[in-house]
């Protein structure tokens, strides 16, 4: 009879493992998330950066097209970036196509909701497709992201979660994404709970890297973008 502990059956059967069935012995001995295979590790990096140069090439005239409609719609900006937190907790910046009114912070930084209203009407498109996340390429070209990880946070926000979500600093392990397991296993949220049940998502991946779950992520994103399933802000 094979016997597993609460987190392996959550690993085995749930595809994630709820930080609340982590302990600080395997944590700190990194039983958790085993070393990377360095070679699969920057085999990874390398494909990325050539998949990002291709796609930003490709996708540059609907960019230029989306920047357009922006722009036509209510005159504002055509980019928005923001400070977001990377790997070993260190602070980089993305580009995104502008989807929210202008001045849509003007009240403080706050978590987006889905069915937003301070959502543009072309705001609603770009997201569903997922269109407004493209400019973020540039920075997987850079270094500072990669296709698949952990969704990198606000620092203001990943402030607050850190202190009430345990090992949720084990996020930064790793080279944040443009999507990951979290977002293509996990509906739209924006709640603590929700940061909680994506967290449980991540330390799976953390725990089970390797080219062939990137590869299913990558096919589970694209079908995501055909079928609209899905489609919010992250």
């Amino acid at each position: 009879i094979q016997l597993l502990i609460n987190s392996e059956w959550c690993e085995n059967f749930l595809s994630r493992i709820p930080p609340y069935l982590v302990n600080e012995k395997n944590h700190g001995k990194q039983i958790l998330y085993p070393k990377f295979n360095k070679v699969e590790y920057r085999f990874k990096k390398i494909v990325e950066f050539l998949i990002s140069c291709f796609l930003i090439i490709l996708s540059s005239p609907i960019i230029i097209f989306a920047a357009f409609l922006i722009y036509t719609e209510d005159q504002g900006p055509i980019f928005y970036s923001q400070i977001r937190k990377g790997i070993h907790g260190k602070n980089f910046r993305i580009f995104k196509l502008r989807t929210m009114k202008i001045d849509s912070e003007k009240d403080g930084i706050q978590w987006s909701s889905k069915n937003d209203p301070r959502i543009t009407k072309i705001g609603r498109f770009l997201r569903k497709t997922r269109i407004d996340e493209l400019p973020q390429l540039i920075s997987v070209i850079l270094g500072e992201m990669s296709l698949i990880g952990p969704r990198p946070e606000r620092p203001e926000i990943d402030f607050y979660l850190q202190k009430s979500i345990p090992y949720y600093e084990s996020r930064y392990s790793i080279t944040p994404g443009i999507t990951g397991w979290a977002q293509v296993n996990y509906p739209y949220g924006s709640s603590m709970e929700d940061s909680f049940n994506k967290l449980s998502y991540d330390l799976y991946y953390l725990r089970n890297f390797s080219i062939i779950l990137d590869l299913l992520i990558l096919f589970k994103t694209i079908r995501v973008v055909l079928d609209y399933r899905n489609a919010s802000s992250k």
